[in-house]
């Protein structure tokens, strides 16, 4: 079954706007289902705008997500250049969201972008329930069962993802799996900094859930909604769980990030 699309009637293309998505245009599945459309009048929340928010946002804001909040109160740091690739040297010290909205904006200024603080459980709910969809793009267990529990209450899916180490993985959650069905006790380390982490590893992973949201709001595919899909860096490998309300985190591989 393809995903149902989060918005049901797009906006109009304008000419500009047919000649910057002219090549996804060109894709049948795409262009039948006026999904560029439905893009452009959605909104998309990314909670955190690291290692995996990074690729999530360059690609979301390429495609043509009409607005994206960026949910981060961090700031960037040196050791953060090597997988975090919205970010230059001469960004060390400032806000994440602010940089990276700067920057999104000259690589697409026909997208509207929110400046957000770091998601809170008081704030969560409001966050979630001004845009359309969320992406989970934290680092740490607290806030990942903040936006699940928001998620939950406001009936709502949302794609998260996590990467550390060598492997990564992610899933689209909603009514019948959600991150607490799936790990009902935070395991394992949760930071990169304790356990290391590869660049590429989390383009990977980011990439994929900009990949999912797309198959979302535009109403094509098949999004990884009831599935948990795992990668291994060092031998390129992708295997596909199918989840259960009631699958226990001791079977599954550790989220960090």
């Amino acid at each position: 079954m393809k995903g149902a699309p989060m918005t049901d009637a797009g906006a109009p293309l304008t000419r500009e706007e047919l000649r910057r998505y002219s090549r996804p245009l060109l894709l049948p599945e795409w262009s039948e289902a006026q999904a560029q459309e439905r893009l452009k009048s959605s909104g998309v929340l990314v909670v955190g705008a690291g290692g995996l928010g990074c690729p999530a946002l360059s690609y979301l804001a390429g495609a043509g997500v009409g607005r994206i909040g960026i949910a981060d109160g961090d700031t960037v740091s040196l050791s953060n250049l090597h997988r975090q690739t919205l970010y230059t040297s001469a960004d060390i010290g400032r806000p994440k969201a602010q940089v990276a909205a700067a920057r999104l904006q000259q690589l697409n200024p026909g997208v509207g972008f929110d400046v957000l603080p770091a998601l809170t459980e008081a704030s969560a709910a409001q966050l979630i329930a001004g845009y359309d969809l969320t992406l989970d793009c934290t680092d740490n267990f607290d806030t990942r069962y903040k936006i699940n529990d928001a998620c939950v209450a406001a009936g709502r899916r949302w794609v998260w993802g996590a990467a550390g180490g060598t492997e990564g993985m992610l899933s689209v959650f909603g009514p019948g799996s959600t991150l607490r069905s799936l790990f009902p006790e935070p395991s394992g380390a949760e930071s990169c900094d304790e356990i290391g982490v590869l660049g590429p590893l989390l383009g990977v992973i980011g990439s994929l859930m900009a990949g999912e949201a797309l198959k979302l709001l535009g109403g094509v595919g098949q999004p990884l909604e009831g599935q948990l899909l795992t990668y291994d860096f060092m031998s390129g490998r992708f295997r596909k769980i199918g989840l259960r309300p009631a699958r226990q985190a001791a079977a599954l591989p550790t989220p960090i990030l």
